[in-house]
């Protein structure tokens, strides 16, 4: 009896597959056929954020199990990536090499179906955007932990390129070695930030072994699988690329430690509803100035979600403030808020309004 039934379920899931496969081969064809559509009327812009925002937001919304939400979604957007390489490859350039974190965050915003690029550093990826030679970057901008790359925010004093985007992506750091044990190990190869993250951890378990700063964990991750006595903090991913045996896992102190990572562009993305917009805003050296700046937004009823100074490096003690708020630069009380902030500013600077992240 019971095998009857299993045959039948089996049955049932054999069709519901040809179905499926039927129907996401049916996608791919209408997303070949945008993209003739789009070339035949001159226009050049193929991956639009905002409108792979508000896909994702219905399917979240209009899901009913038994599959989790963020399953769902993540179903969907490889199925979404696989349909957009059809109508344009995208490259994106990240923080490489291969086994960042800045990798993960790349394919989980846009997908397995993308051209990777690893780049040596966050200017080579706003040069390499710039110049066209990639589609879009990311870049990682702040640690739930140790706060922002301050490198990141330094970037956009100079650059021309848009915020489009971001992903947030839970972060663990493994412990991770070429052979032996824990009494092994003379040195802890990481990123800086990876490091600070680490901290507790590695004071209690590694008391006293050298702890050298390189320039990503992957990087971490070569240098132990190739130096004996070495030991990289690093993701899983970065052991299974170099082939490093995981001595202890998720040793972050913080065990809800998040990276936020900023997509780059050159295209401004239309308003979906549930947006964020970020600023540069430079103000003059006098007294009042950061209340003048924030009372425009608190009179229009705009969110402020977060605020970093960093040095202008124009003048001695002149800072600039990058600002996240709540909604779009088209929606009436920011454009509104905006528009006061502009008289009272040095310089203000919108680096990108687009849709919040949600996965």
């Amino acid at each position: 009896m019971a095998e009857r039934e299993l045959d039948r379920l089996r049955q049932r899931i054999d069709e519901l597959d040809e179905q499926l496969q039927a129907l996401m081969n049916e996608r791919a064809a209408c997303a070949k056929q945008v993209a003739q559509v789009k070339s035949s009327s001159g226009e050049a812009v193929f991956y639009r954020p905002e409108r792979e925002a508000e896909i994702l937001r219905r399917i979240r919304q209009r899901n009913t199990g038994p599959l989790p939400d963020d399953q769902v979604v993540r179903l969907f957007r490889e199925l979404m990536s696989a349909c957009l390489a059809l109508e344009k490859p995208l490259r994106i350039g990240y923080l490489g090499p291969r086994g960042t974190f800045s990798q993960a965050a790349a394919l989980k915003h846009f997908g397995h179906a993308v051209e990777l690029a690893p780049l040596a550093a966050i200017d080579e990826i706003f040069r390499e955007v710039e110049a066209g030679s990639a589609d879009y970057g990311v870049v990682p901008v702040e640690n739930s932990t140790e706060g922002v790359i301050s490198h990141t925010l330094d970037m956009f004093m100079r650059s021309p390129l848009r915020i489009i985007g971001d992903v947030e992506l839970a972060v663990h750091h493994h412990l991770m070695v070429a052979s032996g044990g824990m009494a092994d190990i003379e040195r802890v190869y990481s990123h800086q930030q990876s490091l600070a993250q680490c901290r507790e951890w590695l004071d209690s378990k590694l008391p006293g072994v050298e702890r050298v700063a390189v320039s990503s964990n992957a990087e971490a991750a070569r240098l132990a699988a190739r130096e004996p006595g070495s030991a990289a903090v690093a993701s899983d991913a970065a052991a299974e690329v170099y082939g490093l045996e995981i001595l202890a896992s998720n040793i972050e102190d913080d065990p809800n430690n998040t990276t936020r990572f900023l997509i780059i562009g050159d295209q401004p993305v239309a308003p979906t509803g549930r947006d964020k917009t970020s600023l540069m805003v430079a103000v003059h050296n006098k007294p009042g100035a950061l209340y003048r700046l924030l009372e425009p937004m608190a009179r229009h009823g705009v969110s402020m979600t977060r605020i970093e100074s960093r040095p202008s490096r124009l003048n001695k003690w002149d800072y600039v403030f990058f600002v996240d708020i709540e909604g779009h630069v088209e929606d009436d009380k920011v454009a509104a808020a905006l528009q006061e902030l502009e008289t009272e500013a040095s310089q203000l600077k919108v680096l990108g309004s687009y849709p919040r992240s949600e996965v």
